[in-house]
């Protein structure tokens, strides 16, 4: 006679399922603007069961983070300085980061800061199976960058969602404008129409001779929008040798990579994709964009297509030239999408 015996699995929900994650700042060189980043990013990736923030808080340098901690529920850390000149905000991060990790309640830290001193802790942290994503500046040096899972530049994800944020703010203001312009009144009669054409015919001249008066005038209006990462816009970046030939001395916006770093930046990660191409692609040289965006997260912690612009992994890897795609029409009911390097 069989016996069967019955075992009961527990039932866990999603939240359960979920990685969850320690988020320590340090105040001393991280700004309050990026808060809502910081969390954002840490959310598309877990649950953030920690928030804390360390820094002096007698100091006024500090004051505008205060306002910031209570709307996004963040325990700040006293940590007074107690040499002038020298940040005790790092050890007492480090401490409790040890203390946090032997807990054993999360399965990952968010480290935001620009410092390298945090450079062996993620190394530390990655060594006990945690999930490191660190959050800094461009200026954070590579050790640091390096020593994470995944690293997040605040600077620019900060400006891209400006640009989109303005962008979003002249369509609603073009749209407004368009309703507006449709409630008004047409001039009635021919003789109202003739008016408004003779007036139309006036202006322009009158325009084209201001622009022609002023070019910088000019140049603006037919300048395309920049965005961040790519010096001016999408089609800047597609050029993939003209990239590597832009002059350093050119203006760069806030948040923008250099000249010299995006050049850098692409040729490591054209380096990269051809490797991961070499490596799992099958005979005819094909490999899946999933197997892509995967490897290079694991390849380059710092890799992320809004750097540069872009919202997908696709469209930023077509601007380069350099590569083709295989993409289903959708009556196969193939659904992957594959790309090589484009044959010369």
């Amino acid at each position: 006679m069989r016996r069967y015996i019955i075992r009961k699995v527990p039932m866990t929900d999603s939240l359960n399922s979920e990685c969850r994650f320690a988020i320590l700042i340090d105040a001393d060189n991280i700004s309050d603007k990026y808060v809502k980043i910081i969390l954002d990013e840490v959310a598309n990736s877990g649950v953030a069961t920690y928030k804390r923030i360390y820094g002096d808080w007698t100091s006024q340098r500090l004051a505008s983070w205060k306002k910031v901690l209570l709307e996004n529920s963040i325990i700040p850390m006293q940590q007074y300085s107690y040499t002038y000149g020298k940040s005790s905000t790092d050890s007492a991060m480090i401490i409790d980061a040890m203390d946090i990790l032997y807990s054993g309640n999360v399965d990952g830290f968010a480290i935001v800061s620009s410092d390298s001193d945090f450079t062996r802790l993620a190394a530390r942290l990655r060594e006990s199976g945690m999930q490191v994503i660190g959050m800094g500046e461009q200026k954070t040096p590579e050790p640091f960058i390096s020593a994470c899972n995944q690293f997040k530049y605040l600077d620019l994800l900060y400006a891209s969602r400006k640009a989109e944020e303005l962008e979003e703010d002249e369509a609603e203001a073009a749209e407004d404008e368009a309703v507006r312009g449709r409630r008004k009144k047409k001039p009635a009669g021919k003789r109202a129409a003739k008016s408004e054409k003779a007036k139309d015919a006036k202006r322009e001249p009158e325009a084209e001779e201001a622009l022609e008066a002023d070019p910088e005038r000019l140049a603006t209006e037919e300048a395309p929008r920049r965005h961040p990462g790519d010096a001016g816009g999408v089609a800047r970046i597609v050029a993939a040798g003209d990239l590597f030939d832009e002059p350093d001395t050119a203006e760069i916006e806030f948040g923008e990579m250099s000249k010299a770093d995006r050049r850098r930046h692409m040729k490591k990660i054209r380096s990269t994709v051809n490797a991961i191409i070499d490596k799992f692609s099958d005979e005819e040289g094909w490999v899946s964009l999933g197997r892509m965006g995967d490897e290079l997260s694991k390849r380059l912690p710092d890799f992320d297509v809004r750097n540069y612009g872009f919202k997908k992994l696709r469209p930023f890897l077509k601007s380069l030239g350099v590569y083709e795609f295989d993409e289903p029409d959708g009556t196969s009911g193939q659904r992957q999408i594959y790309m090589r390097l484009r044959e010369s």
